[in-house]
Order: structure tokens, then sequence, then C-alpha cells
């Protein structure tokens, strides 16, 4: 008798590391395709949707899979670099099959899928989807409740439906180990009803973190279909400067609405950025940079560091500043570089170590000049003052990079279109 494969559940498939045979990476899985069959035969597993290090999505067909054991893929052969483009036929398991509402055939009662599992029939490489794993009753933020169970594909009808209010729970479950830039990555890559779905289930901080890494019309899309206040709050848990740059390509109207339902301190600052030219210091800068007063310690210094929220180029330095230490501050006094906070003892106090030698720019430095000036100092992050002497905010490296690639950057691929195997 053939031994039996094992089964694997998708969830604990999205984002695992795809091997080749030399053990070397070639990408991440994001999906898996499955084509739906007549007859009522189990759906039968094409492939998977590989995202490869030039973050590009490729097809790897499962009759190039030899492996899928201990949290990761093992693939045979050559691989296909072409962009992976969804057929009509083929439905993506993870996108479209979770969260999804259909019925048990011998009750007709409503269940949830949570999850899929899928094997390889035996004596072949090719794989269908074996069974689901769902809840009773409707689909709702509480995925613990209610009665769970697993059934066989011939258990349940539901899927040849068009999905009108489909859930997103567990599809967001499987999001919860990736990146924002991933999880952006993967929101990109779903129709925009399956996005919006995506987008409603994710929580303000997350949500937040996930439409700065978006494309500028996904970001529109994704605000436009939230409720107003949620809208609103999700503004606010982002960074001002990318709060500013969505809300500039609003119309004016809609603009000023958000606006007016933000925290008055929150919209303050994005007002603020608004009054700027886009690519300028002020336009570029964020208003919520490492601020400590000169009477600080090296080690309240290393404490607001450690802060997990900060990007590292915003981690990479404190400005030293008189009262008030929120933007505008008192007198902008100079910089402490992370690497001079080390070298210190931690009773030092900062305004003793502090650089004064580099010239801030005023809000109004172009673009060009602020790349220059970066450049020319090899500095991740520089000040941004005023006339009469108060920090504005600063300008990091990631914010200049993000407008001097150009405005599709985070849809193109970092390599061409070239291909290792044939088509598909």
């Amino acid at each position: 008798m053939a031994a039996v494969t094992p089964r694997v559940f998708v969830s604990h498939l999205a984002g695992v590391p795809v091997f080749d045979p030399n053990g070397d990476q070639v990408g991440r899985v994001r999906d898996l395709v499955a084509m739906l069959r007549v007859g009522g035969k189990p759906p039968r597993l094409l492939g998977m949707v590989v995202e490869v290090v030039s973050r590009r999505r490729i097809f790897l067909p499962m009759t190039r899979v030899t492996g899928v054991e201990s949290g990761q893929v093992i693939t045979t052969g050559v691989v296909n670099m072409r962009r992976f483009e969804q057929r009509p036929t083929e439905r993506l398991v993870l996108g479209e099959f979770l969260d999804r509402r259909v019925r048990l055939k011998e009750t007709d009662e409503e269940v949830t899928v949570l999850d899929v599992a899928i094997q390889q029939l035996p004596a072949r490489r090719d794989w269908e989807i074996d069974k689901f794993f769902v809840r009773k009753g409707r689909g709702g933020a509480l995925r613990r409740k209610g009665e769970t169970l697993t059934v066989e594909w011939s258990a349940i009808s539901g899927f040849s439906l068009e999905e009108q209010g489909q859930g997103a729970e567990s599809l967001v479950a499987t999001f919860e180990r990736l990146r924002p830039t991933d999880v952006a990555n993967a929101l990109h890559h779903l129709t925009p009803k399956r996005r919006a779905e995506v987008a409603a289930a994710l929580d303000d901080e997350r949500l937040a973190d996930v439409l700065e890494e978006l494309p500028g019309d996904d970001q529109v899309e994704i605000l436009g279909k939230l409720a107003e206040d949620r809208a609103a709050d999700v503004l606010e848990a982002m960074d001002p400067d990318d709060a500013a740059d969505l809300l500039s390509e609003l119309p004016e109207a809609d603009k000023e609405r958000l606006l007016a339902l933000m925290r008055p301190d929150d919209a303050a600052d994005v007002r603020r950025l608004l009054s700027y030219e886009e690519r300028t210091a002020g336009g570029l800068m964020t208003t919520e940079p490492i601020i400590l007063r000169p009477d600080a310690t090296v080690a309240d210094a290393l404490a607001r560091v450690r802060q997990q929220d900060l990007s590292p180029a915003l981690a990479a330095q404190v400005y030293v500043c008189r009262s008030p230490d929120e933007t505008p501050t008192g007198k902008y006094l100079g910089t402490v570089h992370f690497q001079r906070l080390l070298r210190d003892p931690p009773y030092t106090l900062v305004s003793s170590i502090v650089d004064s030698d580099l010239v801030p720019l005023a809000p109004d430095t172009p673009l060009p000049a602020v790349t220059s000036y970066l450049a020319a100092y090899n500095l991740v992050s520089v000040p941004v003052v005023d006339e009469s002497g108060s920090l504005l905010g600063a300008v990091t490296v990631d914010d200049v990079l993000d407008h001097l690639l150009p405005e599709d950057w985070r849809e193109t691929d970092f390599l061409g279109e070239e291909e290792i195997d044939g088509g598909r």
C-alpha cells in the first residue's frame, strides 16, 4: 500500500522560504494557486505564488516542488522569472478561500473557512485541496466563537458563487509574522474588494504602517472605503509626513473634512507639513524626531533611541533644543549622533557633546540640495530649522529616496523581465 503523504495547512505556508536544490533561497511563499474542477472533484493545486528578492511575484508549478516540510519549500530545476498573472480559471487559496462563507451540504448550515489543507496524491507530483477547517455560524471579529470542525471538500458547497461579503480574519492572521512592507505588497496584489476587506480587519496601527508602504493609488482607494471617523484615526496613527503625503492626493473638501476629524495636535502637524512645497525640506520632513533638552543625559538619550517604533534613520541621532521640546521647539542647539552616545558615560549631559558645526537646513531647501547635503556629510537624517532658530523637524534618507525614485517604484520590479525558464 502506498504511504499517505502528510497533510499541510496553507496558513502554515504563508511567508515560508523557498529553496532550490543547492540550498539557496529563491523567495517566499505568498499564496497558492488552485483550479476548481467539475464533477465534485477537489480543486487541483497548480502551484505557488513566490515573491523573489526583487519583490516580483512569480509562479512556481507544484510539479517543481519536491518537499514541503519543516517550515520550508524545496524546489527543483530552473525557475521561470516571468511575473505571475492570475488566469480567469484560477483561484488564490489564501486570498480567495480563507474567510469565505460556504454551506455544509448535509445540514445546509453556514460555515466560515478558517484554513485549507492540501495533500500530494500518492505516487504522483500532483497536489489537491484535501480538507477545510471551518467554523459554524457567520464570520465576525470573534474568531474563537462557534464550533470548529474539519470537513472534506465534498461536504461543502458555495465555492462556485461570487462572494459578496467575505471576512478577512483568517487571512489577516497569516499576515501577523510579515513586515508592513510585505503586507502592503500582498494587499497590492489582491482585488479591490478583497483589499478593502483586509484593510477593514487590520487594527489602526497596523493599517497605518501598511498604508505607508503602499503606492499612492492604493492608499487613496483604501482610505476612501473606510468610514470617515476610522480614516481619521488611521491618519493619526501614521507618521505625520506620510499622512500629509496621502492627504495631499485627496480633493480639498475631503482633505479638510478628515483633518477636522483628527485630534487637533495631530492635525496641526499635518497642516504644517501641507503648507510647504512637496519637494522641499519642509515638505519632506517628519515633525517627530527625537528631541532632548540640554540637561538630559546620555542615558536619557539611549532610552529614547531604544524605542521600538522608531525607524533606524530617526534613531541614529537626537536633537538638542531648549524648551518647548516638541516641534516647533525652542532654540535648536545641535545634534548628538548615536555613535557618540555609545562612547560617553551614561551620566554625561547631551549639551556637552552636541555637534553644532553642521548648519541645519531651512524648510524651503529644495530636494536636490537636501540630497547633496546628506551625501556630502554621510548623514541619514538632517535637522530643519526656521529663521528664529526653532527645530521644525528632520528629513531622513528614506524620505528622500521615496521622492528620488520613480513614482511607481513600489510597483516596479528591481530586475528586468528576463526569463530563466520557459513560460507557464
